[in-house]
């Protein structure tokens, strides 16, 4: 595969995110600087584009991916249900890197992004190149850090280029990334937390938001 490198360290056209961003709806795979680490994204709706992204970093199909939104209105589209204690984290955290399980609305994603089960993985970006991606497809995006599952997060430019060249349609090299916390990731039982992984957002952040479940 010809993969397209584009260096966003230097000065360049806002257009570019136009044409991405169409290519991601159209079921391109894109590497992307999200507002944690690196992502590797396309079409959260396009069940043979999500399939790819499985197989470049050879994730195991038992690990769901993660969606991208940039406005509130497409979670709406994703679930049926949002209770006081996931609005709550909400509330406190979005924008931000919480990644928050909710469960899915019937019929709205492929089996695959969800590895099977009835829960979808969602977070919220305001700014950023993913931001920008996210606007311009106009659909959600899965996005699971830019690297061949085992390997090191993705968050140095070189190594990703060096794993996932050829692989994907497009890298967007925005240097590289200093700090390679990925999200925190949580799950409310009952109007009460559990921390599936713990991130960038601390669980004593979010133990004076909403419960933790013992």
């Amino acid at each position: 595969m010809n993969t397209k490198y584009i260096d966003l360290t230097n000065e360049y056209d806002e257009s570019i995110f136009t044409e991405i961003g169409q290519e991601l709806k159209n079921g391109k795979i894109v590497v992307f600087k999200t507002d944690t680490v690196y992502g590797i994204g396309t079409n959260a709706f396009d069940e043979d584009a999500c399939k790819r992204i499985y197989e470049i970093k050879g994730r195991p199909m038992y690990k769901p991916l993660s969606i991208l939104i940039s406005d509130i209105s497409m979670l709406k589209e994703l679930v049926d249900f949002i209770s006081p204690a996931e609005q709550k984290l909400i509330d406190a955290f979005w924008p931000g890197p919480l990644t928050i399980k909710f469960k899915k609305r019937e019929n709205s994603l492929p089996d695959i992004v969800s590895a099977g089960d009835e829960y979808v993985r969602v977070r919220l970006l305001e700014s950023g190149v993913a931001y920008k991606l996210i606007k311009a497809a106009s659909v959600p995006i899965v996005a699971p850090s830019a690297n061949l599952s085992g390997s090191h997060t993705g968050a140095n430019i070189k190594n990703i280029v060096d794993e996932l060249g050829e692989k994907v349609d497009y890298i967007l090299d925005s240097g590289n990334v200093n700090n390679d916390t990925t999200s925190t990731i949580v799950e409310v039982h009952n109007e009460k937390v559990i921390i599936i992984r713990e991130g960038k957002i601390a669980k004593d952040e979010i133990e004076k938001v909403v419960p933790l479940k013992n």
